[in-house]
């Protein structure tokens, strides 16, 4: 990547990034024109290029962007810092409901990304994929106490249902374009209920 894109003003780098997680977002990889990224960023072709070689490099870019953006707002909502999973859960919605706002098509990005077809795409993402997934969910559970779950239970597979199930929910709301906040917080509350109810402790 040519450092000249980090020289951008911020607004004119998320134009950029919107305009990539928007179009690749609705084609498979290889059906996303690097031309109608530009138009959709407002700038010229052959300036996209300068700023990246190839549509490859932007692509993982935008993947690599994903992760670091959803790790930043977990810090900064101190996601990981908590004891208490439930809390740690509710702080992490926030931290997403925000991040849909400044990147409107990043979830839709992220799943079709990981279902890519092509080989050497695919393989790529997979790779990163695993480093990241296996980065959060260690830092996540790095300071939960086991104390305050039913016995016996499956710690790990408890977690990662419940990021599967957020995520699904983002993934629902993202594509329906229905992305009422207050509506989505309500929900998510509800949700943190439910697993309470069932893998919590009782006192």
């Amino acid at each position: 990547m040519n450092e000249k894109f980090f020289s951008l003003p911020e607004e004119k780098q998320k134009a950029i990034i919107n305009a990539g997680y928007h179009v690749f977002s609705q084609n498979s990889y290889k059906n996303s024109p690097m031309s109608e990224i530009a138009e959709a960023a407002g700038i010229s072709k052959s300036l996209l290029f300068h700023y990246f070689h190839n549509k490859m490099e932007l692509y993982l870019f935008l993947w690599d962007k994903c992760a670091e953006t959803t790790i930043e707002f977990m810090t900064k909502y101190e996601c990981y810092s908590q004891s208490e999973l439930f809390e740690s859960m509710e702080r992490g919605m926030q931290a997403k409901m925000e991040i849909i706002r400044l990147y409107p098509d990043m979830g839709s990005f992220t799943i079709k990304a990981f279902y890519e077809k092509d080989p050497v795409i695919s393989a790529a993402i997979q790779e990163s994929y695993h480093r990241y997934f296996n980065f959060k969910a260690d830092k996540a559970r790095l300071n939960f106490d086991p104390e305050q779950f039913i016995p016996g239970l499956d710690i790990p597979m408890m977690y990662r249902e419940m990021y599967w199930a957020s995520e699904g929910y983002l993934w629902e709301m993202v594509q329906r374009g229905d992305m009422d906040f207050e509506q989505m917080k309500e929900d998510f509350s509800k949700l943190i209920d439910f697993w309470k109810s069932v893998y919590r402790r009782k006192e």
